[in-house]
């Protein structure tokens, strides 16, 4: 199949069928990983300065040309340092000794060994168009395979930027193609076949590509939306949530799959509450309006609605350009409360206790992050009952960006992770390796009699509950086979 692929000069055509790159990819793949990830470095180094042109082509409205710094290239940056100098460590094979190795399995030797996938294909969102697909693609090329990267929507300059980069840093072309941003051609790349799928974005698209890639049983992960809480403990400080709460709103103009969209107030002091509503109301009433598409804007007035209709108050107006509005006295069974929506809206809604709240988490089917403020110790015991991809403590979004940690959801979240050790591990397929020493060949003798008493001799002496029962076990082993002659070793023509 020949798709859209971008250069200077306007698209070209390339093959993306299974195997675009076979050739070179198993090169590739041969390369020591300390060769890879030179180039890595090498790339790493002139991104570091580019900052004007990756501002220059990513279309960021609601972000500032410092905002696409601190979000976009500062935390690739760091996960292309990350893997320069973790990737091999954590790619190593795994060498299988002795110990713990049945003893009835003497003389055989394994290895565990992380190959590459072979093509892998990267679907962008439109929200982060570097930073989440570029980190993707960094741990794929880290790994040894060729990538098609199919930007999400508004992405492509960048991706081709990306692209350019790459090529400047040493990597051979054919393992980096860059396609074009549009809906028809990402349903044709994953038509066209990949070794594995990672994608990035809505929960609803997300289920759309599950949907092609299920006839073929082309394995994925999914990155996909959420719906996030900020859980406010008895005695966390107010001003702290409130600020934490409209940096979420406000950031990249709540088009951010971990913005805060819940505000779980805890406890039974409704004062408490009232003074957490307007310290917000003020707080987000300094923060610009954002203009939703229509798909947003449509979505948007109906939850509402419907919230109104069963109880919430709305604190705010619906507009095009949207301010961040409130629902008070939501609950969790509404589904403005249970829904990914990139625009500035908050439900906040009473709970009582930890038990409480994680009901109110098990309602809404996306799990991806959750927020928790107040003491750590207590906080970290109400985590353990809530199950979502990522609990952060007395922050919201920022700390996701450690380079060291995966990131993935659960439920109608996604699953599989990327970014860290886990996430370049997904890059990669297991293949065992192993052997047997020796020219033994009693484990293809046909099994009679004695060997159902020798099996239940092992069997005791390694698994029974006493020692006295082990000794009988392994008593009996010992004496069946002494009872067995070897086989004779039949020889081969020419020896």
């Amino acid at each position: 199949m020949t798709l859209p692929v971008l250069q200077d000069n306007g698209p070209r055509l390339v093959t993306t069928a299974p195997g675009w790159a076979t050739k070179v990819q198993r090169a590739w793949a041969e390369q020591p990983i300390t060769a890879r990830v030179r180039i890595l470095k090498a790339f790493r180094h002139g991104m570091s300065h580019r900052a004007d042109a990756i501002v220059k082509a990513i279309t960021a409205e609601h972000r500032t040309p410092a905002d696409v710094r601190v979000s976009e290239i500062l935390p690739l940056l760091a996960a292309c340092e990350h893997l320069e100098k973790n990737a091999a460590r954590i790619l190593a094979g795994r060498q299988l000794g002795a110990w713990g190795r049945p003893f009835w399995l003497g003389g055989v030797h394994s290895e565990v060994q992380r190959v590459p996938l072979g093509c892998v294909l990267v679907i962008g969102p439109s929200n982060y168009p570097l930073f989440l697909p570029g980190v993707q693609v960094l741990q794929a090329l880290a790994a040894g395979n060729a990538v098609c990267w199919k930007p999400g929507r508004g992405g492509a300059e960048v991706a081709r930027l990306f692209e350019l980069e790459m090529a400047e840093a040493g990597l051979p072309p054919e393992l980096l193609r860059v396609t074009d941003d549009s809906l028809e051609t990402g349903r044709a790349v994953v038509a066209a076949g990949a070794d594995k799928v990672f994608f990035t974005g809505s929960a609803s698209a997300g289920r759309a590509v599950m949907r092609q890639l299920a006839d073929a049983g082309t394995p994925s992960v999914m990155e996909l939306s959420g719906c996030s809480s900020v859980i406010v403990m008895p005695g966390s400080d107010l001003a702290r949530v409130t600020a934490a709460v409209v940096f979420g709103t406000r950031l990249n103009g709540s088009a951010t799959c971990m913005a805060p969209r819940r505000i779980l107030v805890m406890g039974d002091t409704k004062a408490r509450r009232d003074a957490l509503v307007r310290r917000l109301q003020d707080a987000l009433a300094t923060v610009d309006p954002v203009r939703l598409s229509d798909a947003a804007a449509t979505q948007l007035r109906e939850l509402t609605t419907e919230a109104r209709t069963q109880g919430a108050t709305l604190l705010g107006e619906l507009s095009r350009e949207q301010k961040p509005i409130l629902l008070v006295n939501a609950r969790p069974s509404m589904r403005i409360a249970q829904t990914d929506i990139f625009a500035p809206v908050l439900s906040v809604i009473d709970v009582t206790d930890d038990e409480d709240v994680a009901a109110a988490e098990r309602l809404c089917p996306l799990a991806l992050t959750v927020s928790i403020f107040g003491d750590e110790q207590k906080a970290r015991r109400l985590a353990r009952d809530i199950a979502v991809g990522t609990v952060v403590i007395n922050d919201v979004i920022v700390p996701t960006a450690d380079p060291r940690l995966p990131f993935g959801g659960r439920r109608a979240s996604g699953f599989g992770v990327t970014r860290g050790a886990e996430g370049l591990l997904e890059m990669t397929a297991i293949r065992n390796v192993i052997a047997r020493r020796g020219d033994g060949q009693r484990q293809y003798e046909e099994t009679g009699e004695s060997h159902t008493r020798l099996f239940d001799g092992l069997i005791l002496a390694g698994h029974a509950g006493t020692w006295r029962q082990r000794w009988r076990g392994f008593k009996q082993m010992v004496q069946v086979a002494g009872t067995m002659k070897p086989k004779k070793r039949e020889q081969h023509d020419g020896e």
